[in-house]
């Protein structure tokens, strides 16, 4: 699978089977986002691995699923993350302006999985202090993102939105995940 297929392929993904991931691929994804752009060169971003049981489940207790599909889109016991990654901003380095690189780190971590076969929720409905406490994390960290990862134990589909951009699930239990289309979103200027 080349780096374009990836990206058109990749969805998010909310049902994993209970396979564990192997740390060394989870330090590898780390190792893929630590490579990604970042702001002046200034490197804030640092991550934590939630993959020790109890604090999967402690962190799974802190974060909100898919609110299109709530309460039955959230992932059912068996089908729950086996891992987390979070991101996190270290204000020793840079205070703020620092989410464009947490963007292209976790573009770089959910790439990385995909081609492991491993799927991954990018969480923003979490609750960092929670979290934060729960793993013990510093004060001068500041959670961005929370991703879940997990081998992937659905295949969504991506759609032309037609009416509305609200993801949905059929009734065979496929989630669909409506995008605009490239003639929708590509902006043509003046010469």
């Amino acid at each position: 699978m080349n780096v374009y297929e990836a990206a058109i392929r990749r969805r998010t993904i909310r049902k994993y089977t209970q396979q564990p991931i192997e740390r060394a691929l989870l330090e590898k994804y780390i190792d893929a986002a630590r490579l990604a752009p970042s702001g002046a060169n200034m490197q804030p971003l640092k991550y934590v691995i939630v993959d020790e049981p109890v604090k999967v489940k402690q962190v799974f207790e802190n974060v909100k699923w898919a609110a299109y599909i709530a309460p039955e889109g959230d992932p059912k016991e068996g089908e729950k993350p086996v891992a987390f990654i979070v991101i996190m901003a270290d204000t020793e380095i840079k205070k703020a302006g620092y989410e464009l690189d947490a963007g292209a780190a976790a573009q770089s971590i959910f790439l990385t999985a995909w081609e492991d076969g491993v799927g991954t929720c990018w969480m923003g409905a979490i609750d960092r202090d929670k979290i934060k406490e729960v793993l013990g994390i510093a004060d001068w960290y500041l959670i961005n993102t929370v991703i879940a990862l997990g081998y992937m134990a659905e295949h969504p589909v991506a759609e032309d939105m037609k009416d509305s951009v609200k993801y949905y699930k059929d009734d065979a239990g496929v989630l669909h995940v409506p995008k605009r289309t490239l003639k929708e979103v590509l902006v043509e200027t003046e010469s």
